[in-house]
């Protein structure tokens, strides 16, 4: 080993740890320690575990459990689906300050996804004031409910409703680019009114990363994420992965990925975040295949998988050591205002040489879409 560099431990500002309510797929443990093997030392928890984290309680419960955990330093982000929620997130907020100090912001479903924490619609525009107004990050998930609704419904009147369950590629289609589009302009309308600090969460299209370029250009505090299965995955890896390649929002065309990466170049891109979220084989191999859940993990092999692009192994995939601290670390720690030090440092050998084997990681689901990759830069301490 002569080709070792440090880092700062890195920050994922996104992650499904699962716990409570969901430990088979995972638990806060297991995947602390998926995360400290891929080199990340601090992650951000979304909130759609059971029970919710939609009040204090729940919220104080996860902060306790996270206690207990020392291979990774465990944030949360607060959920509201409904005006109730908004009022507990108030009093977090202004009366538990040790609780404030764990809490990375407010998480918005503007879809349903996993867990089904779609936000009542008519609740938005008040979150949006509120998070302003208490300088509150807020992060949501970007679609449009209107358009996936009637992007299912086009498909379903075209073919026999057995036909499409049974064909996972769909899954993209039912939720197209437009989706997506559609939601961040909705929010960035928002933000326009309320100057709102607001981050598009998986941000995973080309109109998306246009949207979110010009707002920014705009001055408006706006800044987003990509995930790597966007990054290295596209519309024409289901035919090897089948449901293991089924996220929300779901893998795009190549022009899409395309984008991403120049939105990485061009600086449009803050972080990038993988939107860890373990299920079982067993839940993803079911029938038929539209059935199984969204999500796949990701949280050790975003770093072999950057560093990979790093090396100029895929001569269209382009990023630098750099870029990786400042999309990995810097960024998200400013956004989220997470007080991570850069002197807890990884030590990470460029020239390891190595392929990702699921029996290999550390994630209690053992599996990964990136089964069989080849791939260069390991975390040795």
């Amino acid at each position: 080993m002569t080709n070792i560099i440090t880092l700062p431990g890195l920050i994922d500002c996104h992650v499904h740890f699962r716990e409570p309510g969901f430990e088979h797929k995972s638990t806060m443990k297991t995947e602390a320690t998926s995360a400290k093997a891929g080199g990340v030392s601090c992650v951000c928890e979304m909130p759609n575990t059971n029970p919710p984290c939609v009040t204090v309680d729940a919220f104080a419960d996860k902060v306790s459990r996270a206690a207990q955990i020392t291979d990774c330093d465990i944030r949360f982000f607060f959920g509201v689906t409904e005006a109730a929620h908004l009022e507990e997130l108030k009093d977090l907020w202004t009366n538990h300050p040790e609780l404030k100090a764990r809490c990375s912001g407010l998480k918005l479903y503007l879809d349903h996804s996993t867990g089904n924490q779609k936000v009542d619609g008519g609740i938005v525009e008040e979150i949006f004031k509120i998070c302003a107004a208490l300088k509150i990050p807020l992060i949501a998930h970007c679609e449009s409910p209107e358009i996936n609704e009637s992007a299912e419904k086009f498909l379903r009147e075209k073919a026999e409703d057995t036909v499409i369950d049974s064909d996972v590629s769909l899954h993209s289609l039912m939720r197209p680019a437009a989706s997506e589009a559609e939601s961040i302009a909705y929010a960035i309308s928002l933000v326009q009114k309320y100057n709102t600090p607001f981050h598009v969460a998986h941000l995973s299209t080309a109109q998306g990363i246009g949207l979110v370029k010009a707002a920014k250009e705009d001055g408006l505090p706006i800044t987003c994420e990509v995930a790597p299965h966007h990054l290295f995955l596209s519309i024409e890896d289901y035919k090897e992965l089948g449901t293991l390649g089924k996220m929300n929002p779901p893998l795009r065309s190549s022009l899409d990925q395309q984008a991403l990466w120049k939105g990485i170049e061009d600086g449009t891109v803050d972080c990038i975040a993988t939107d860890h979220a373990p299920h079982t084989l067993e839940e993803k191999q079911v029938t038929p295949p539209m059935s199984a859940p969204s999500g796949v993990p990701g949280v050790e092999t975003m770093l072999p998988l950057l560093l990979t692009a790093a090396s100029g192994k895929w001569e269209d995939r382009k990023i630098t050591i750099e870029q990786i601290k400042k999309l990995c670390f810097e960024n998200p720690n400013r956004i989220f205002n997470l007080g991570r030090s850069d002197t807890e440092i990884i030590e990470v050998d460029l020239d390891a040489e190595w392929t990702i084997h699921a029996k290999e990681l550390h994630s209690q689901c053992d599996w990964t879409p990136f089964e069989g990759w080849e791939v260069v830069g390991k975390v040795v301490s």
